[in-house]
C-alpha cells in the first residue's frame, strides 16, 4: 500500500464556548471602522497575476485592535498561543514582538472584495473566524507551491469554510492562498489574523521590505 503524505494541512480548534460573552458583537462593531480601499499587492509575498496591481478589501490595524479589543490582543499572546503550541509541537512557538504585526482584522463586504493571493512570511499563522458563511468567503490553499494566480490555486486546492469561533493554524509560507469573494452584497466577512514565529524561523527573518510597504520603515 502506498501512503501519500498530505501536501497541506491545518489544525482547527472550536473556541465558541471559550471566547468572551460579547466577543462577536465587539468584533463586528470594530470591523465597521475598517480601512476599506484598493490595497497594492504585497512585495515578495504576492502571488497575484501580473496584471493585478491592487485588490479591494478592508483592514483594522493592530493598534486599533489593541485599543478596541484588548481581550483579543491578550488572547493572542496567551490563550491562543497555547493552542498554537499544540498545533505546532515540534518547535517553540512565540508571538510577534512587534505589536504592529501581531493581530489584525481582515474585512470583506459584498461581492467585489477578496483577499490577495499570497504566501506568508511567518512560519505559523492563526486565524479566528468571526463570521459564518455557507457559500463564498472560503480560504483556499493551492497544493501546487508554484501556483502564481487565483486560477492556478483553484485548479488543485484545499478549501476551508469560515465558521465563527473556530481558530485555525497553518503554515502558509510555501502554499499560495487567498480568500474568495462573498456571494451576497449584504454579507460581511471578518477574520482575526495572527502571526506566530518559531525557533527555526524567528521574527528577525521577516523581510524588511514588508515593514517598508506596510509602515514606511524597516
Amino acid at each position: 500500500m502506498v501512503v501519500t503524505r498530505p501536501r497541506f494541512r491545518w489544525t482547527t480548534f472550536d473556541l465558541t464556548s471559550q471566547l468572551p460573552q460579547n466577543w462577536h458583537s465587539d468584533i463586528i462593531e470594530t470591523a465597521a471602522c475598517a480601512d476599506v480601499r484598493e490595497f497594492p499587492r504585497t512585495p515578495i509575498l504576492s502571488r497575484e497575476a501580473a496584471g493585478i496591481s491592487h485588490i479591494r478589501r478592508g483592514r483594522v490595524e493592530a493598534y486599533q485592535v489593541q485599543k478596541a479589543l484588548p481581550w483579543l490582543s491578550n488572547m493572542y499572546r496567551n490563550d491562543f498561543l497555547e493552542f498554537a503550541r499544540l498545533a505546532w509541537p515540534s518547535e517553540h512557538v512565540r508571538p510577534a514582538d512587534d505589536d504592529r504585526i501581531g493581530v489584525v482584522l481582515n474585512v470583506q463586504r459584498g461581492k467585489t472584495m477578496r483577499f490577495e493571493c499570497h504566501v506568508d512570511s511567518n512560519p505559523l499563522t492563526g486565524l479566528l473566524f468571526c463570521t459564518d458563511h455557507r457559500e463564498g468567503g472560503e480560504l483556499v490553499f493551492a497544493h501546487d507551491k508554484d501556483a502564481a494566480d487565483v486560477g492556478a490555486v483553484d485548479r488543485d486546492c484545499s478549501v476551508i469554510r469560515p465558521h465563527a469561533g473556530h481558530l485555525i493554524f497553518f503554515n502558509g509560507r510555501e502554499y499560495p492562498h487567498y480568500t474568495r469573494p462573498l456571494t451576497s452584497e449584504s454579507e460581511t466577512r471578518v477574520v482575526a489574523v495572527m502571526n506566530y514565529y518559531t525557533g527555526s524561523w524567528p521574527e528577525s527573518r521577516r523581510p524588511p521590505e514588508l515593514n517598508r510597504h506596510r509602515f514606511g520603515d524597516a
